[in-house]
Parts: C-alpha cells; sequence; structure tokens
C-alpha cells in the first residue's frame, strides 16, 4: 500500500506559488504587455492572471506545465477582459499576399544566404517599433497565436491547450497571421534595404 503524501500547510503553498510566481513574472508581463498594448492595463492582468491563478493552484499538478498553464490563465482572463471592451475583429485573409514572399526576396540575397538563417535574420534586423506596429495590426485571433508561438515559443499543442482551440486552428491562425504580418513589413523592408528596392509583391493571382 503506497504511502500517503504529505498534506502541504496554507504557508507551503504561498511558498511554491510565490516561487512559481518570480519564475515566471517577467516572461508573463512582457506578454500582457504585447496583448495589451498599455503599461497600466498590462500590470491590472497580471494582477487578474495571479488572482486566478492562486485561487486554483490547489488544482495545480507539480511537475506539469507551469509555464503553459500560466500563460492559459493570462489569456483566458486577457480574452475576457478584451471581449468586454471590443469587438472581436474581423478575420480577413489577404490573398493578394503571397505566404512567403518576403523571406523569399530576403533569400535571393548573398548577404543574407551567408549569414546562413535568412528568415531569421531578416526579422531580427527589422525595427522594433515597425514589428510592434505590424503585429499591433492584426486581427486579435491571428495576434494571440504570432505572440504565443513566435515570442513565446510555445508548439502548437501547447497553444493549442492555452487557448482551447483545436491544433489546426492554431496552425490555420499562426500561417495566416504570419502571412499578414509579412505583408505589413515588406514596405518597411524595402526603405531599410532589406530587399531590392525595385522588388515589389506578387501580383494578385486570381481568386482561389
Amino acid at each position: 500500500m503506497a504511502a500517503p503524501q504529505p498534506r502541504t500547510t496554507p504557508q507551503d503553498d504561498r511558498e511554491r506559488f510565490q516561487a512559481l510566481v518570480e519564475e515566471h513574472l517577467n516572461g508573463l508581463f512582457g506578454a500582457a504587455l504585447r496583448l495589451t498594448r498599455n503599461r497600466t492595463r498590462a500590470e491590472d492582468l497580471l494582477q487578474e492572471t495571479f488572482l486566478r491563478a492562486w485561487r486554483s493552484f490547489r488544482t495545480f499538478q507539480p511537475g506539469t506545465n507551469a509555464r503553459a498553464w500560466l500563460y492559459k490563465i493570462l489569456m483566458n482572463a486577457y480574452i475576457d477582459s478584451y471581449r468586454k471592451t471590443a469587438r472581436e475583429p474581423e478575420v480577413v485573409d489577404h490573398d493578394d499576399v503571397d505566404e512567403f514572399y518576403l523571406y523569399t526576396k530576403v533569400q535571393e540575397s548573398e548577404d543574407f544566404r551567408r549569414a546562413g538563417n535568412p528568415e531569421e535574420e531578416v526579422l531580427a534586423r527589422l525595427m522594433d517599433a515597425d514589428v510592434k506596429g505590424a503585429l499591433d495590426s492584426l486581427p486579435e485571433s491571428f495576434r494571440q497565436v504570432v505572440i504565443l508561438s513566435d515570442i513565446e515559443g510555445f508548439s502548437y499543442q501547447e497553444i493549442a491547450d492555452i487557448l482551447s482551440i483545436p491544433i489546426g486552428t492554431v496552425m490555420s491562425r499562426l500561417h495566416r497571421g504570419r502571412r499578414q504580418l509579412q505583408g505589413k513589413l515588406w514596405e518597411y523592408a524595402k526603405r531599410a534595404h532589406y530587399v531590392n528596392a525595385a522588388d515589389s509583391p506578387p501580383a494578385r493571382s486570381g481568386p482561389r
């Protein structure tokens, strides 16, 4: 017969929770800032996140993915707040923005070929303000998955669990969000000479 697990005290729970908060605080606050675009609202969102996390902390299983658990709470709190203050933006698929044309043009550059990874290099060299502006302009459902995948580094399955949506929906939103993001960054990339100024996005290929 297995020995019973020792019961934790409220003080034990507080110490475990505080350690968990301290470990993930910076990442969660960064994500809150990207989601809300406002420091005060980000602080409010973080406070609500930790309040919800503490209320359900006794249900958290030690040894499981604490970071994903906290981000799920953060996203739920954000979505609840967002729905109270704004109508969900219409999801628009821009057919005239070819999937990887920005990356294709960059890969044609000898300098970027020598760099070894042109996709990562061009995104690293883009100005933060331009990337932020482009990211902020995405439809909300696309922006969430791009932030969770490309900035926070979660897997498709983790994002599906965090947002409580099918993994296929995650992949579709990420695919379309990245495509729109690349299109919005095209003009900046030309101005910054990361692509040839004479180049232009491919012409619309017609209905699909």
